[in-house]
């Protein structure tokens, strides 16, 4: 009995059960150099992994692509996990690559050093860009985490070096998937508002894992496209992230960024009025030596008929000399009058003294404040934020004020 012949489509599919069955080839690790990388529209990666004496063609699906932290490229030594099979039409066997892990290098290291280099390339580190912090900000952004460390170190150090600086947080993910999202939304909120001065973006210390939303793209892009100046201040002093790079300035702790995005009071306090002695003994300065030249002309002309008229000009002299120092000093009362006015005013404006009188801030689950009871409905959960601390509340019912407009 002869056997018949198998069809070309026939071969290609056996081989391919074969291959598919077998426990080893099911799923295999194979070592070797990345080359002929070629990426298609669909997001798919073909290349060959080579060694010294051979080749093997591979194909990693867009799905596994996205999986992966650093960039793909040609030349990496890398070990590659996948299962071989046949693509049957052609009738070639290929490494189908669920995982790829760099040799030597981790794979968030080299995946830092990747991003490092691109946007070194595309001019984000480059200093003439970086934009100067104003001296003394009204208001300061903070894009962190609500409940960490670092919030409660930034509010403590700033109140106690300007009182008066107003800090508007916007509560953040700081680690996960979703963490990179959430502080660039974060920085482009503050962007479309016209009120703040300078943003602190940061977070505490923590494992390069920890700290990688502030490694991600998405992140440098926002802080690079800031109008707004933004201060770094990521981890402990030795942690260096990309948004580090990016940033007008970098601070080594969230403590150390709040010192230096507001000035001491203190120092504030002593630096005018030693500007107030220096402008006061300019003018003595000049004055003395106005008197030193009248001087000399009162001796050339002591013997002429002008003595008489000089000493009238001298009297009108020591006049406006006096008049001049009476002017300086309450130009510089009204001025430092002025200052501790603005002082009081923004205390006054300042959300946490409405807080020390007994009022709460409704917060929305979304982290959105509660402006009207239309917002809210009956059963929804909301965090009420008092002077001291957080409340989780129930609403059970609501009704407007009459006479209130709900606008």
């Amino acid at each position: 009995m002869e056997i018949r012949a198998l069809t070309v489509s026939e071969l290609n599919n056996y081989l391919k059960r074969v291959l598919i069955n077998d426990p080893i080839l099911n799923s295999i690790n194979v070592e070797g150099e990345i080359s002929n990388l070629k990426r298609h529209k669909n997001g798919h990666l073909y290349f060959s992994l080579k060694d010294q004496k051979s080749k093997v063609n591979c194909i990693m699906f867009n799905n596994e692509v996205q999986k992966n932290k650093f960039h793909i490229e040609n030349g990496l030594n890398v070990i590659i996990s996948g299962y071989v099979s046949v693509y049957e039409r052609d009738g070639l066997y290929q490494l189908y690559v669920r995982n790829i892990k760099p040799i030597g290098l981790g794979e968030l290291y080299l995946a830092f050093e990747q991003l490092k280099r691109k946007l070194q390339n595309e001019g984000l580190f480059d200093i003439k860009k970086k934009k100067k912090l104003p001296y003394l900000p009204k208001k300061v952004g903070v894009v962190t985490s609500a409940s960490g460390a670092a919030i409660k170190d930034i509010i403590k150090v700033m109140k106690r070096r300007l009182p008066s600086a107003n800090i508007i947080i916007y509560p953040v993910l700081v680690q996960g998937d979703k963490a990179s999202e959430d502080i660039s939304k974060a920085i482009e909120f503050f962007n479309r508002r016209e009120d703040i001065d300078v943003i602190i973006v940061g977070r505490g210390g923590g494992s390069i894992e920890e700290l990688w939303a502030f490694n991600e793209e998405k992140v440098a892009k926002a802080i690079f496209q800031s109008k707004i100046p933004i201060v770094s201040a990521v981890g402990h002093e030795t942690d260096f992230t990309i948004s580090d790079y990016v940033a007008d300035l970098r601070a080594p702790t969230p403590s150390a960024a709040a010192e230096l995005v507001v000035p001491n009071i203190i120092e504030l306090k002593k630096r005018i009025f030693l500007q107030y002695k220096r402008l006061i003994k300019s003018y003595e300065s000049y004055v003395r030596s106005r008197q030193s030249l009248i001087y000399n002309y009162k001796i050339l002309i002591a013997s002429t008929r002008f003595t008489e008229k000089m000493e009238v000009k001298r009297q009108n002299l020591e006049y406006c000399y006096k008049g001049l120092l009476n002017s300086i000093d309450r130009y510089i009362n009204n001025n430092l009058n002025k200052i501790t006015f603005l002082n009081e005013k923004l205390n006054s404006l300042n959300p946490k003294e409405s807080l020390n009188r007994g009022y709460a801030i409704p917060i929305k689950q979304n982290q959105k404040i509660v402006k009207s009871v239309d917002e809210v409905i009956d059963g929804e959960i909301l965090t009420l934020v008092l002077s001291n601390g957080l409340i989780k509340v129930k609403v059970m019912g609501k009704s407007k004020l009459i006479g209130v407009d709900s606008k």
